[in-house]
């Protein structure tokens, strides 16, 4: 299932969107994609988009299941402006986004559906989900000089924190159960990185409806879709574990010669289970059990 254009699976392949959960992945790079894909399709996701230029490589296994979309995924914004165009179409479906050498776990992931997960969450009136993005990172950049090692991979087990959202439209007072979060390599490197770029919460699962609208800081234009709980209990979180930021940081000429290793006294290898996210804080199961 092949399309040359968004415009194009949506005049006549729009139809697939109508099966969800939805998952649409995003490939900046030929880093993993064929992991990334099988992962979320492992996972439950019903339709799988995935939006790659026409060089990149697709195994043959993932390409028979997956909706391949030609697309120009270097140019700004390119995730946000396919997730909102796509958004109308798919009302009503939970929808999920993510790049390339990026996997989504949640708690019990191994044992439960995401479908399974969606539906909980949504008996709780919830239609969104907060993701933390942790960082992954190969342990040794001589043998991996990209930072990326399924193999070997490494997260921090410790450095994450949040601060209170402001709202400049209420005198900069706190937004209501609203946090911006921070650690991992965006933390550590902070030099290097944007300071509008360095938060490591995304909504990544949403519930979509037409009039959403997903922004540039990865957040909606419906502010009760950015909050991490609801006001009567925590609700669950998931952690999206990436390679994205490592990558960043070593192909940046400016990073790339002043990182010789990822790894510090905090680092830990990830051992690729949703206990060990739960174990160090980095997502909750709210009250499922």
């Amino acid at each position: 299932m092949q399309y040359n254009s968004l415009a194009e699976f949506l005049k006549t392949g729009a139809s697939a969107l109508k099966k969800g959960p939805i998952a649409l992945i995003f490939a900046e790079d030929e880093a993993e994609i064929d992991t990334t894909l099988r992962h979320h399709l492992n996972t439950g996701f019903a339709t799988v988009l995935v939006f790659m230029p026409e060089a990149f490589m697709l195994a043959e296994d993932v390409a028979a299941v997956a909706h391949r979309i030609t697309y120009d995924t270097s140019v700004p914004d390119a995730a946000q402006g396919a997730v909102n165009q796509l958004i109308d179409a798919a009302a009503g479906q939970w929808m999920f986004y993510c790049y390339n050498a990026e996997y989504l776990f949640y708690p019990f992931c191994e044992t439960r559906t995401v479908g399974e997960m969606l539906a909980y969450h949504t008996e709780e009136r919830r239609f969104s989900m907060l993701t933390y993005v942790v960082d992954l990172y190969a342990d040794n950049l001589d043998r991996h000089p990209d930072a990326v090692s399924l193999d070997s991979a490494h997260l921090d087990k410790s450095g994450y924190y949040a601060l209170a959202r402001p709202d400049p439209d209420n005198h900069n007072h706190p937004k209501e159960r609203q946090l911006d979060f921070f650690g991992g390599l965006r933390w550590r490197y902070e030099e290097h990185i944007p300071a509008k770029r360095r938060k490591i919460d995304r909504i990544a699962l949403f519930r979509a409806k037409e009039g959403l609208r997903l922004r540039e800081d990865h957040t909606f234009n419906d502010e009760e879709y950015n909050t991490y709980a609801c006001p009567w209990h925590h609700n669950l979180t998931a952690a999206l574990c990436s390679f994205r930021t490592a990558k960043a940081l070593k192909r940046n000429p400016g990073s790339t010669f002043e990182i010789d290793t990822f790894r510090w006294h905090n680092s830990a290898p990830f051992e690729w289970h949703s206990r060990q996210l739960l174990d160090l804080g980095l997502m909750e199961p709210g009250q499922w059990f």
